[in-house]
Formats: structure tokens, sequence, C-alpha cells
């Protein structure tokens, strides 16, 4: 049973690939489902805006799991193929820390990314799919993220979507005290964007949410207003600034209503983020006049701007990644041989048995105690040694080699 990732993110695929790839957590118990029975003996799917990728413990090749990946998606596996990575046994264990502590991030050392993974993992283990292997690996990876983040300062100058979406809104708008600002949903992006925006002292902050009671929560937190997601048509022409990150499979706003809204501000321009994959606002929208429609994409230059500073942070965690990776190895290897050392045990054993049950016999004859201890030793040990004696007697001059230094490792001789 072979363990690898295989996957796509921000480095490799762009934001329309993306949001096609995206498992929504309506579905996701089905697709873990669907791996275990097609694909592997276990499974985990971390999906966020900025990568989707499959966790796999399985004896399928890569091949075909990068084909089911395709097919559910409704891809074509050609095209999708130029997108996807393939991560085998340690690079995969590699990238699972390097991910966890923050470092594949589009905003290097963020947070989210980790709680994002544990529930990945726990998605995992409610579908049955989460085995001793993948448990492992994942309960290393968050061990890791927390050892990178509490000995190096990987995360402490991060700029978050959150904060590049508040400098973004400033270069529009002289100031943001004299604003309205909407946010759509209520998850955890958008309550910490709804953190960055307030401390600016917006004139005016209201949530919309599909779910009325957490939009009411998120909006009494900063004295804002919670209101239904089904009058934004007749709401968003009030809002100067909306912030939306959502995980609805359709858009949210329209190319049309955007139009509309437009219309009813008399041109005043209206500052859009779409933090969501897949997008809540149409594409099209950021086409229309006076609309600075920005995507996680978009963001991208702007989060990089603190990398510099972070260097020797990042070559720190660097170095306890890979010290925990080969740890993390060699407990693999060490599970590997579990099977082998099992037969070897067995094979011991019965050998064992043989020669008792041989002695036994000789001394219900009344053969002499000392003699049957003798032969019993002496059977033992010729038992145990012939495999590896024949082997080497057999051996080519290459094999004879290479077994020498086996066997002397093996029986520590000098």
């Amino acid at each position: 049973m072979a363990l690898f990732a295989l996957g796509l993110n921000h480095h490799t695929a762009p934001l329309a690939v993306r949001e096609r790839v995206v498992f929504h957590v309506e579905r996701l118990r089905e697709a873990l489902s669907a791996l275990r029975s097609d694909l592997a003996a276990e499974a985990a799917i971390l999906s966020t805006c900025n990568r989707t990728e499959l966790y796999l413990a399985a004896g399928q090749p890569p091949a075909a799991a990068a084909e089911w990946f395709a097919r559910y998606h409704q891809f074509d596996p050609a095209e999708l193929g130029r997108y996807l990575y393939t991560l085998p046994r340690e690079q995969a264990v590699r990238h699972a820390f390097r991910v966890a502590s923050g470092l594949d991030s589009m905003v290097l050392g963020e947070p989210q990314i980790l709680g994002q993974m544990k529930e990945a993992a726990r998605a995992a283990e409610s579908a049955g799919t989460l085995g001793l292997l993948l448990h492992k690996l994942f309960q290393r990876s968050f061990a890791v993220a927390k050892e990178v983040r509490s000995t190096t300062s990987v995360g402490t100058a991060s700029v978050s979507m959150a904060a590049a979406a508040v400098k973004l809104a400033a270069r529009i708008f002289p100031s943001l005290k004299d604003q309205k600002v909407l946010f759509i949903g209520a998850g955890e992006m958008i309550e910490l964007c709804a953190t960055h925006f307030a401390a600016q002292g917006p004139a005016r902050l209201a949530v919309a949410n599909r779910t009325a009671e957490r939009a009411e929560r998120l909006a009494h937190r900063f004295n804002g207003e919670a209101i239904e997601l089904k009058v934004l048509p007749e709401r968003l022409q009030e809002y100067d600034i909306v912030v939306s990150c959502t995980a609805s499979s359709l858009p949210i706003l329209g190319k049309g209503l955007v139009e509309r809204a437009l219309r009813a501000r008399r041109r005043r321009p209206m500052f859009m983020v779409d933090l969501a994959v897949p997008r809540d606002i149409e594409p099209e929208a950021g086409e229309l006049d006076d609309v600075f429609l920005y995507t996680v994409d978009d963001l991208a230059q702007i989060v990089s701007e603190n990398r510099d500073s972070r260097r020797s942070a990042v070559e720190q965690a660097e170095v306890i990644i890979e010290t925990q990776v080969g740890q993390f190895m060699r407990w693999m290897q060490a599970r590997e041989n579990v099977p082998l050392i099992r037969a070897l045990r067995d094979q011991g054993e019965l050998a064992r048995r043989q020669e008792l049950e041989r002695a036994l016999r000789c001394l219900q004859r009344g053969d002499d105690p000392a003699a049957v201890l003798e032969a019993l030793s002496q059977g033992l040990t010729a038992k145990l040694l012939h495999a590896p004696t024949q082997a080497l007697n057999e051996a080519t001059a290459d094999e004879s080699r290479v077994l020498s230094e086996t066997l002397s490792r093996l029986f520590r001789i000098k």
C-alpha cells in the first residue's frame, strides 16, 4: 500500500481551474466513500480556496487517482493533468508538514490552513476513510505545525488576506471611515475580514448570510446590521465595499445585479473582494466601470510583501520539518517491516517447537538428558542458520559481498 498526495494549488493552477475542483462540504463524505471504494484503503481530502489535495494510502497507482479526480469534477484528464502534482511517500509527508505549518500558503505563515487540515482529518475519520497511516500523518503534521509556530517567527509578520483587502480598499477610498461595508458569509475568513475593517471605523457595517442566526451573531460583535441574502438585490446599492466568502457552488452576485446597483448609486465606485472558491461574484462584474473586483489570486502580490523579512524564520522551519520527515519515514519503514518480522518470528517458533518435540520424545525413551539438551541446541542452531548459510553459499560474487555485509550487521559479527 503506497502513500502519496495528489492535487493542485495556487502555485500550479489559476483560480478558474481551482474553483472547478472544489469538494463541497455537502458532498465530501460521498467523495471520500467513492475514493475508498474505487481506489484507496485510506483517503482524506483537503479542499480550500487555494488548494485541493487528495491524501491516499492506496494499492492503485497515482495515475488512477489523477483520472478519478478529473472525472469526478468533469474534467478531461489530460487537461487537468497539466495542473496536477503527485507526491509519493517522503515527498507527500514533507508536503503535508509544510502545508500545515503555513509554508506552502499564499500568505506565508497564515494559521487558517491548520484548522482546514484538522477539519479534513475529522471529515475523513467521520467517513471511515482515515486509517492508521493517514491518522498518523495528520497528527504528526499538526504537531510539526505547532513546533514551527512556537519556535520560529514564521507567522509573526504574516499579512493576511483580510489585511490585504483593507490595504486595497484604502487605495480606492480616501478614508474608510466614510464607507459602508457589507460582508456576505459568516465563516472564519469573513470574521477575520470584519475584524480588520471594523478597526478602521467604517460608517456602517452589515452581514448577510444564509443562516440568519450566524449573521446576527457576527453583526452584533461589530455593532453592525444582519440582513437576509434574499434582500441583497434591493440593498446592495447601499454599500461601498463588499467582501464575500461563502461555500455556495453558484455565484451570489451576478453582473446584472451589480450593474443595477451601480445605476442606483449613480456610478459611485464599488470595491468588491471575492475570497470564495468557487467564486461568489461573477467575474464579468469586474468588467463594469466603477467596479474594483479582486479575487484571492489578485491579492497574491500584497500578501507576499513581507516574505523577505521572514526568510531566516522559514529556513529554521524547514530544518524542523526535515527532522520530523526523517522520523516519520523511519516509523513508516518500521510499520512496513512488521509482516516480515512476524513471519521471521513464526519461522523461529516453528523450529523451536519441532526441536522441543523431538527432545521430549527422546527424554520419554529414557535417553541421557545431557545428550538430549546437546542435540536440542545443535538442531535449533542448524535450523536457524540453514537459510542464511545456504543463501551465502549460492550467491554470485556481487550478491555475496552484499549478503556478507548484511549478515555481519544482522548477527553483529565483527
